[in-house]
């Protein structure tokens, strides 16, 4: 068993790469168990997940729809998925564990509904402004969870749990006061030209959504990785998230980073917020945190804390999670399985520090064992 290991996952070149496949494979291997014990056809169910995001043509469409514009659905919800990922991804370069990307997410998402969204702005104002408000909000959140973890030692994974719901409940009760809709009990939808999507553009005989936002998010991750991998900046975080006594040493400030840090990662999460909120769904539902926010702690261990590699795991799990209404209405599964899926890419992907060491000790011992046996012969 160790020698397949070791073949399969061994060797320096790559190596995260192939552990996270692997944990996607054996994830969705235990979603087939899953899919059986509840007696569904797993093979069935994965293809409705394909066809409920786009990626596969289903039996029929409703008008003005087919493959294509559930495609562009897919990549409207896929954008704020990028850059919560890349919120989290951020954080655990620094060594930090931001578990409130759905509170700055709610942060940004609020402030920019309020302030811009239900204003009479033009779209070539709204838009923009509207992004901006977004970074500003996400950053202002993370700045007060690096400054309790700077001066007070507090940590950062229960500051963030605790800002997730005290922001919760105050835009709840704001928008259950000022902003709500009679009829669909969620905050009045923003106007059309703060909106970040355009909603049921008509085109080539189709209706869809274009998310134009979606375009910066390749952008960013581009951008977060060339300041990680070439600048002084990403350098002094990544040196910080490694080991605090040897930046230190090395005469790096690290609360300075530790600030900046969540400061990033919140301006990251702000456009996810604004992404999501003032353009995949166009309004708040009041007493919820967005799961997106804890989803992307999954993607952001699955991309192997990599902001490209964020982009290739934002496209799988959004796959699930947009395609598992689908899967449902057509195999009466329940819609928790695809949570169900996630999760156990979430605990796979998790484990993939472990799997590394064990793969390398086991390398060891085969190597240790060629060479006894070697010297045996001789």
């Amino acid at each position: 068993m160790k020698k397949y290991m070791v073949k399969l996952l061994g060797g320096e070149k790559h190596q995260m790469l192939r552990i996270s496949l692997f944990a996607i494979v054996v994830s969705l291997i235990f979603g087939v168990v899953v899919l059986l014990i509840i007696g569904n056809n797993p093979f069935a169910s994965y293809l409705n997940l394909l066809q409920g995001s786009g990626l596969a043509p289903k039996r029929s469409y409703a008008g003005r729809k087919n493959m294509f514009t559930d495609f562009m659905n897919l990549l409207d919800a896929l954008t704020p998925m990028i850059f919560a990922s890349l919120a989290v991804t951020v954080a655990l370069k620094g060594g930090l564990f931001n578990i409130g990307v759905s509170g700055m997410m709610l942060a940004a998402g609020f402030a920019a509904t309020v302030t811009v969204g239900y204003s009479s702005l033009f779209a070539g104002a709204a838009k923009p402004l509207v992004l901006i408000i977004g970074i500003i909000s996400g950053a202002l959140v993370g700045a007060l969870i690096g400054w309790l973890k700077y001066r007070f030692n507090i940590n950062e994974v229960v500051s963030s749990i605790m800002l997730n719901y005290i922001l919760m409940y105050v835009f709840t009760f704001f928008i259950n006061s000022y902003y709500v809709d009679p009829v669909s009990r969620q905050s009045t939808n923003i106007n059309d030209a703060a909106r970040l999507t355009i909603v049921d553009f008509k085109a080539f005989g189709l209706k869809f959504d274009i998310p134009l936002a979606f375009p910066l998010a390749i952008i960013v991750a581009i951008l977060i990785r060339f300041i990680m991998d070439k600048t002084t900046i990403g350098f002094e975080i990544k040196a910080v998230g490694l080991s605090r006594t040897a930046a230190n040493y090395a005469g790096i400030s690290i609360g300075r980073n530790i600030m900046l840090t969540m400061i990033l990662s919140g301006a990251l999460a702000g456009l996810a917020g604004v992404t999501y909120f003032c353009g995949y769904v166009g309004s708040i539902q009041p007493g919820v945190v967005p799961s997106m926010g804890f989803n992307a702690i999954a993607v952001a261990l699955l991309g192997c804390s990599e902001p490209i590699g964020c982009i290739y795991a934002s496209f799988l799990i959004t796959i699930i999670s947009n395609g598992s209404i689908y899967m449902s209405s057509q195999q009466g599964v329940e819609i928790e399985i695809a949570d169900l899926i996630t999760a156990f890419i979430l605990i796979f992907s998790a484990c993939s520090e472990y799997i590394r060491m064990y793969v390398s000790k086991a390398a060891m011992e085969l190597n240790t064992a060629g060479e006894k046996k070697g010297g045996a012969q001789a």
